[in-house]
């Protein structure tokens, strides 16, 4: 049996093929972001939801990476209420396609 070793580009999402893998990975970022400021708010999914204006079911969705019809603003918003500032920039243009990225400060 001959294992094959690939170098991973640094996205799990383009690594395995996946349509729109920059977008995927933002929002699994965000999603990550929202869990551990729940961890340290001490809140649950069902105070979390009401905090943040949205059904717990569709909380749990988001939480577990299920990002169909969940854009990257809508997870923005929910971080937005639960207390965090959030930035968005846009950097000078260059040749390209350009990229995507979340950046957690303390």
């Amino acid at each position: 049996m001959i294992i094959e070793h690939v170098t991973s580009s640094g996205n799990v999402f383009a690594d395995l093929g996946l349509p729109n893998p920059e977008e995927r990975l933002v929002k699994s970022k965000l999603a990550a972001a929202l869990q551990r400021s729940m961890t340290e708010l001490g809140l649950t999914q069902t105070a979390a939801s009401a905090r943040m204006g949205i059904s717990q079911p569709k909380l749990s969705k988001i939480l577990r990476g299920r990002f169909d019809g969940i854009s990257e603003a809508y997870i923005t918003e929910g971080l937005r209420k639960l207390g965090h500032d959030v930035e968005i920039r846009v950097k000078a243009r260059h040749d390209g396609i350009g990229t995507l990225q979340v950046r957690e400060t303390a």
